[in-house]
């Protein structure tokens, strides 16, 4: 086919855009859906409404990545359609007692950086800024729709990211003018380093998540299944081959965990495949340098002879990951290798 703005660029332009998609949200279990097949960075630009398209692709557009796209599509608008969209899926759902599931993966704050134009400018930061400004109006929108369908009271909210923040929100800029998007934490998204896997994890639930409470506890975004299995009464009746590496948190929501770990680890990687293992406050990672985008990163760090093949860190006293203590810690640096070699191995 040939596209509308001129030569065709990237691939896709093979697909059928007037029929179905396979293997979409439909086909795994939910009613209906709204998405975009990818990230904004990656065609094909359009939107997939019950795993159909809404338009056909047939313009060349791009962040990066050219390929087809629907004439109407601009990723500048996709926080305010996923908005509109949420709170009319809320508001048909409220017509039914029957419980509903609410799964809103934003386009926010990934690449491309578009904030919509009565949010530019709004946070006195930059682009990114703005963008993470009209992400909370998203959130708020379906806050905002709860209320108005008077769910609130009855309602689980959980917002959290699937990664720390990434360099390309000109991190340095950002600290410069008093906000750290990492925190403390070191390096950023890619990184095998806390700042790449240490991310915000707000619940709301009246009645039964005291307001304004924290807990220590180590989980990971896996932990959802077996906690929103808890949470419906149904943990004890899941198969043993069903989600085996979530742990329920429920008891953290609480307030009931107390201080014995609810996961034996946490195992997670870097961008590069380097993987690292978490038990407490202790922390091993199997590689020199970042194993993603901050420096050192892999090549150079591989050919830096004074940085160990080894690192391990106590994450209570040294948040930065700058102490390595794996030669003073040796026997806990082989605990966790040997739990990591089973984990890998399934044992």
């Amino acid at each position: 086919r040939k596209s509308k703005t001129g030569p065709t660029k990237g691939d896709g332009w093979q697909i059928d855009y007037g029929k179905k998609v396979e293997g979409g949200p439909l086909a795994i279990g939910f009613d209906e859906s709204y998405i975009i097949p990818a990230s904004l960075d990656m065609f094909p630009y359009l939107y997939l409404k019950n795993d159909k398209p809404t338009a056909w692709a047939n313009t060349t557009k791009a962040f990066h990545r050219p390929g087809p796209a629907a004439e109407d599509f601009e990723a500048i608008n996709c926080l305010t359609d996923f908005a509109r969209e949420s709170r009319a899926y809320i508001a048909a759902r409220a017509k039914s007692d029957t419980p509903f599931f609410l799964y809103l993966p934003l386009t926010s704050p990934h690449t491309p950086i578009v904030p919509s134009k009565k949010w530019q400018g709004k946070s006195g930061l930059s682009k990114y800024g703005d963008f993470l400004m009209e992400t909370d109006w998203v959130v708020g929108e379906v806050l905002s729709e709860l209320d108005k369908q008077k769910l609130t009271d009855n309602t689980i909210v959980i917002f959290t990211a699937d990664n720390g923040c990434s360099p390309q929100a000109k991190i340095p800029d950002l600290i410069k003018k008093g906000h750290k998007p990492n925190a403390d934490w070191r390096g950023h998204k890619a990184d095998i380093y806390e700042g790449g896997h240490r991310t915000p994890f707000l619940v709301r639930w009246p009645g039964k998540v005291k307001t304004g409470s924290t807990s220590s506890q180590t989980i990971c975004t896996s932990d959802l299944f077996a906690t929103l299995a808890d949470i419906l009464g149904q943990g004890e009746k899941l198969p043993a081959t069903a989600g085996e590496d979530s742990f329920s948190f429920l008891p953290a929501l609480l307030g009931k965990a107390g201080k014995r770990p609810l996961r034996p680890f946490t195992i997670h990687h870097s961008i590069n495949g380097s993987f690292a293992i978490r038990r407490g406050p202790w922390k091993l990672a199997l590689c020199p340098g970042s194993g993603g985008w901050s420096a050192p990163r892999p090549a150079q760090a591989l050919k830096n002879k004074d940085l160990s093949l080894v690192q391990f860190y106590n994450l209570d006293d040294d948040p930065a990951e700058k102490n390595n203590l794996a030669n003073q810690k040796r026997t806990l640096v082989n605990e966790l290798v040997a739990e990591l070699v089973a984990a890998i191995k399934n044992e």
